[in-house]
């Protein structure tokens, strides 16, 4: 017999909704898994707080122990001060015999560091201190006690006649040390202290057991609960979790005796226990609580498939609905009749017409154009028959309100649930914009090659890696015809560099396909110039790396005819050079009367030695030796002149650059030389500075020569045009070594003492055809410039100034040192006027 609450619960839950049944199936098993966890929290507390008794109980009890243990440590050493003092107060023991016995006693007691006899005038009479006392709180013999905390103390204990602990200060530097001041007597009469000074580490670290240090943070506090010595516990670091679930973490404090005066030792546990995580009960509420879930779940799913289900079906629906109507493209349905038996609603916005006016139609459908009736029913035919193309086909179709756009059509069998075919499914897309779009880019396409095949300039596409050419204009066919033998000529002769071609097996395979060509496709053109010996022309040729329309990595080769520019260019320098040899020739024009000057020394010598031997040859009064050095110094004469002569020729003479490695004093000497004759005519000195050990340089030592030769040529025509007096008519040539813009050179400079040049002069000082001189034709200093620049040089001009008056000019140029050559070393060197 089954009890009555039993039949009384069946009759209630039988007379229950099927929904209301599975709240309940759901909320009676979610309701025991919550009485069961609340029962194993609270059993948890219990047991916690039970186990904190405990342990607190334990720290009481080591607190004590070790407040023992310090009160016995500070007592035995009070008896051995109060010893010491009795002893010094009835005079057994004098100074040296106390220092004697103070340092006994703080070395056999670490904690002990210093040991003070003060007699009645509060002056030391005796001290000693441990070594590692800081020098501050060391008392030297002989000082009298300040003001202050010893002094303060001392009076109480002469007060008190009985000994007096003194409490340190928590946060002091140096920390403040404990003081125990013993009262002396002599006769009866108060006669000074014993000062013992114990550190307060020392204390903690001698006085508290080792024990209770490892298992307890142990400090020493003061009456402002300050920590004096030992280590104190944040709440986190004392107890974690415990501390969260009682409140407050596992310390007791206690006073500590003889001290006094609100001197606290307190003692905090570490954590030892494993908290939640690691208790194995809390493990076994997880394992209990995953269970009973999984259980809960299982009835879950049991009470609500067919809700599910239900779900399901009505979710599948809905979603197949609104693809249906968020799709662009058309889909029509026709059975196997060419009835229409569906379209959704992209296919009735495309055509105008509603659902309800195509469905059920047959051919001729309405949105068919009358002229085009005939090629859709043999389209719909093939369509019926299944002889439709894969990829589509495409129609004209007519809208309700009369428009007609393109469309494409695609078509596939529609196939039921049991694997027979039903009818077929077609889908129509508007292809009116891309049908526009591509017939744009057909005559974009049309333009673009247009306008390269009317281009002057060769141009050819090619992969890399194969013999292919991809494009060709005009110009390119005519040069080298229809393949890339001409294209792969270019890049190999302008030192582009080209992938290997690949074997024939792989002709139509790209090389490089898969790796990373944005570098290269983003990369600088490269531009070289190449002489084609078939064509007989300069080219510019101009290649770069892109992507071509395939995805292949291909290279564009521009080349532009330059023959005319070539040929212009040497021509230009066949001018410059001329130009050269013209201001050679100008200079040594303006220098000519100089040069007669020079010449007829040596030859008015040749003449009046040959008159003068001939005279005496005539007369007979001449030997064979007075003869012979006549001779000589006449040929010696003639050599000078002949030196000048050939000096002058090879200035003036026109050559081709030719740049080979030259000494820079045999240079300058030639310059000095060939400029001295037109300084001695100007009446102006001339000093020059040549550095010891300059390096060779890869220069022409002709066109330097000439730099410097008209440098101090204009040099000795600014000091006479600026009509100086004998003693400021000099000019000076330097030759030093330098770094210039970062690399090595040798500098020459020219300084005169002329009246320098006015600022418009300096900005256009280097123009060609511009010059200062009435008669000048302005090409020297912009020769002089070129000629500079051509060998990788600079060249620069300023005024020199003393206050605000210009004093001179100087004009420098530099050339670099090849990189082949030794590195610069100054030194001495000779200096000549």
């Amino acid at each position: 017999m089954e009890s009555s609450p039993l039949k009384w619960w069946r009759r209630w839950w039988r007379r229950q909704t099927p929904g209301r049944q599975d709240r309940v199936a759901m909320m009676v098993p979610l309701a025991a898994v919550l009485l069961f966890l609340a029962a194993i929290v609270a059993a948890f507390g219990y047991l916690r707080l039970e186990e904190q008794e405990r342990e607190l109980e334990s720290v009481r009890r080591d607190v004590e122990y070790a407040q023992q243990r310090l009160r016995l440590r500070l007592l035995e050493r009070q008896e051995q001060l109060m010893r010491l003092a009795r002893d010094a107060g009835n005079r057994e023991i004098d100074a040296a015999e106390f220092t004697s016995r103070a340092e006994s006693m703080v070395s056999q007691n670490p904690e002990l560091q210093v040991i003070s006899w003060i007699d009645d005038r509060r002056a030391i009479r005796a001290s000693y201190a441990a070594p590692s006392v800081h020098p501050a709180q060391q008392h030297a013999v002989g000082e009298v006690l300040r003001p202050g905390d010893i002094e303060t103390h001392y009076a109480l204990a002469r007060e008190l006649r009985q000994p007096v602990f003194s409490q340190p200060a928590a946060g002091a530097e140096p920390p403040n040390m404990l003081q125990l001041h013993i009262p002396l007597y002599d006769q009866g009469l108060f006669a000074g202290v014993v000062l013992g000074e114990f550190s307060v580490d020392g204390l903690m670290r001698y006085g508290v057991p080792p024990e209770v240090n490892f298992r307890y943070a142990v400090s020493l506090l003061d009456d402002k609960r300050g920590v004096i010595a030992g280590s104190a516990l944040t709440g986190r670091e004392a107890e974690g979790g415990l501390r969260a679930w009682t409140g407050h973490t596992r310390e007791f404090e206690v006073p500590v005796s003889p001290v006094g005066n609100g001197l606290v030792l307190r003692a905090q546990a570490y954590r030892t226990s494993q908290g939640l995580v690691g208790n194995g009960l809390f493990w076994l509420v997880v394992a209990l609580s995953v269970l009973t879930s999984w259980m809960l779940i299982g009835t879950w799913r049991h009470t609500r498939r067919r809700l599910q289900a239900q779900q399901a079906l009505v979710a599948e629906t809905n979603f197949r609905r609104a693809m249906e109507n968020s799709m662009l493209t058309g889909m029509r349905v026709l059975d196997l009749d060419g009835r229409i038996t569906y379209v959704n609603a992209a296919f009735c916005a495309m055509t105008g017409w509603s659902e309800e006016e195509l469905v059920g139609q047959k051919p001729p459908f309405p949105y068919w154009l009358e002229s085009d009736q005939e090629l859709m029913n043999e389209r719909l035919e093939e369509e019926i028959h299944g002889r439709s193309l894969p990829g589509g086909f495409q129609v004209r179709v007519k809208r309700k309100s009369g428009s007609v756009f393109n469309a494409r059509l695609y078509v596939s069998p529609l196939i039921d649930a049991r694997g027979q075919q039903t009818g077929w499914m077609t889908s129509m897309t508007d292809i009116t914009e891309p049908t526009r779009i591509r017939e744009q880019l057909s005559a974009s396409y049309e333009r673009f090659t247009t306008v390269l095949e009317a281009l002057d300039a060769s141009v050819s596409v090619a992969p890399l890696g194969s013999e292919e050419l991809l494009f060709a204009n005009k110009m390119y066919r005519s040069w080298f015809g229809s393949d890339t033998v001409g294209h792969l000529h270019m890049v190999a002769q302008a030192g582009v560099p080209a992938a290997p071609s690949p074997e024939a097996d792989f002709d139509d395979v790209d090389p490089l396909a898969g790796l990373p060509v944005d570098t290269l496709t983003a990369a600088q053109p490269a531009n070289n110039e190449i002489f084609v010996n078939d064509l007989g022309k300069w080219l510019e040729v101009r290649s770069r790396y892109l992507t071509w329309v395939d995805g292949r990595l291909a290279q564009l080769v521009i080349a532009t005819d330059i023959t005319p520019r070539r040929d212009a260019e040497e021509q230009a320098a066949a001018q410059a050079d001329k130009a050269q040899s013209a201001s050679r020739l100008i200079t040594m024009g303006e220098m000519a009367s100089s040069v007669a000057h020079e010449l007829n020394q040596p030859l008015t010598a040749i003449s009046n030695y040959c008159n003068g031997m001939a005279s005496r040859i005539r007369n007979q009064q001449i030997d064979e030796e007075q003869l012979l050095g006549a001779l000589e110094k006449t040929a010696r004469q003639a050599q000078r002149a002949g030196q000048i002569i050939q000096r002058i020729k090879s200035f003036v003479k026109r050559s081709e650059p030719n740049r080979t490695p030259s000494d820079v004093s045999t240079m300058v000497s030639e310059a000095v030389e060939l400029a001295g004759i037109e300084l001695r005519r100007r009446n102006v000195r001339l000093n020059h500075y040549v550095a010891a050990r300059l390096p060779t340089l890869m220069v022409d030592p002709i066109l330097i020569e000439q730099v410097m030769v008209n440098l101090m040529k204009n040099a000795a025509e600014s000091i006479d045009a600026a009509e100086r007096p004998a003693s400021q008519r000099s000019v000076e040539l330097r030759v030093l070594p330098k770094i210039m813009e970062g690399q090595p050179a040798v500098e020459f400079s020219v300084q005169d003492t002329g009246a320098g040049l006015a600022p418009e002069v300096l900005e256009r000082l280097f123009e060609a055809f511009f010059s200062t001189k009435r008669e000048g034709m302005g090409i020297g200093l912009n020769l002089c410039r070129s000629i500079v620049e051509s060998h990788r040089g600079r060249m620069h001009a300023e005024n020199l100034y003393n206050g605000n008056d210009v004093v001179g000019c100087r004009f420098s140029f530099w050339i670099p040192v090849p990189d082949a050559m030794n590195p610069v070393v100054t030194g001495e060197a000779k200096v000549s006027a």
